[in-house]
C-alpha cells in the first residue's frame, strides 16, 4: 500500500539560507490567572509590578514580571504600578524567529533594569537602536492590542 505526497506546498521565502512559510492552522486558549490583571493593566497605559506583603521577608522590592506568591516566602502579593523608565541591561537582534515569533526578524529584544525592581525585563524596542545603558521609557499598544507581552515595548527617553 502506497501514499500520496503531501497536497499543500510551502513557499520558499529565501534561497540562501533556505527558508521556507510552514503555515500552522491551531488554536491554543491561554488562561493568565493571577496574572491577568498585568495584561489588562498595559491597555490603561499602566506597567504593574508586585512585591511581597510579609514584613518579614528580606525581598522588598518589585517583581516584573509580576509573581501571585513571593518566591522567597510564599505569601501573597500586592500589586504596585512599576517605573515607566528603564535602562537597557543588555540586548540582541531576532534573525531568524521562529514560527511563533510574532515580531519581524531583526526587532531588538531588550533586558531592562528599572529602578526599585528586583528582576530584568524581557521587552522590545520599538524605535531606535539598542545601546547598554541607554535610557527608554514605555509604550503601549492600546489600538489593536494582542493581550500579550507584545503590547508593551520601549523607545529611546
Amino acid at each position: 500500500m502506497g501514499y500520496d505526497w503531501p497536497k499543500r506546498q510551502t513557499e520558499v521565502v529565501r534561497e540562501d539560507p533556505l527558508v521556507i512559510k510552514n503555515e500552522k492552522f491551531w488554536a491554543h486558549f491561554h488562561s493568565y490567572g493571577g496574572w491577568g490583571r498585568f495584561f489588562t493593566a498595559l491597555q490603561h497605559e499602566k506597567l504593574m509590578a508586585t512585591r511581597c506583603t510579609n514584613s518579614a521577608c528580606t525581598e522588598n522590592r518589585l517583581w516584573l514580571p509580576p509573581h501571585c506568591e513571593c518566591p522567597d516566602c510564599w505569601h501573597p502579593m500586592e500589586w504596585i504600578e512599576a517605573p515607566k523608565v528603564a535602562t537597557v541591561y543588555t540586548w540582541s537582534i531576532i534573525k531568524y524567529p521562529g514560527e511563533l515569533f510574532r515580531l519581524p526578524a531583526d526587532t531588538p529584544l531588550v533586558s531592562l533594569e528599572m529602578e526599585g525592581v528586583g528582576t530584568k525585563l524581557m521587552s522590545w524596542l520599538k524605535e531606535g537602536t539598542p545601546k547598554i545603558g541607554m535610557k527608554v521609557k514605555a509604550v503601549f499598544n492600546t489600538e489593536n492590542p494582542t493581550h500579550t507581552i507584545l503590547d508593551l515595548a520601549w523607545v529611546p527617553a
